[in-house]
C-alpha cells in the first residue's frame, strides 16, 4: 500500500502460492532426506521441497522489478540465479524444485507488478 514498496505484493502472492498451497499439496521430501548420511553445510531445513521458496521469492522480486521497468532488475536477476543455484549446491532442493520456483516467481512477479500498475496508475 505504500507507494515506495507496493511492488512487494509479488512476494505476498508468492508466499501464499508456494508455502500455503503448493508445498503442502505436493509434499515432496528433500534430497538430503533421501541420503541422511550426507553432511549439510547448513542446518537441516524443515518442510517440504517442492517448489523452492527461496528461489521463488528471489525471482518474484527480480521479475517484479523487471516488469515495472526498474533498472535494478538486472542485478536482482543475477542474485536470484545465485540463490537458485545455492539451493542445489546445498543439497536441499531438486533441480525441478528450483525450476518450479523460477516459473512461480516469474508468474508472481508479473501478477504483483500488473496489479500494482493497475491499482496505482499515475493519472
Amino acid at each position: 500500500l505504500i507507494p515506495k514498496t507496493r511492488k512487494a505484493g509479488a512476494l505476498g502472492i508468492e508466499v501464499i502460492c508456494c508455502n500455503g498451497i503448493l508445498k503442502p499439496l505436493v509434499a515432496r521430501i528433500r534430497p538430503c532426506d533421501l541420503r541422511p548420511e550426507t553432511v549439510l553445510l547448513i542446518a537441516h531445513p524443515s518442510g517440504y521441497s517442492f517448489p523452492s521458496g527461496h528461489t521463488a521469492s528471489s525471482f518474484a522480486a527480480a521479475f517484479s522489478l523487471c516488469f515495472s521497468r526498474n533498472k535494478l532488475w538486472i542485478p536482482a536477476m543475477a542474485l536470484a540465479a545465485l540463490i537458485g543455484f545455492s539451493r542445489l549446491y546445498l543439497y536441499v532442493h531438486f533441480p525441478s524444485d528450483v525450476l518450479a520456483g523460477i516459473v512461480l516467481g516469474a508468474l508472481c512477479g508479473w501478477a504483483g507488478a500488473f496489479t500494482a500498475n493497475r491499482l496505482f496508475r499515475k493519472k
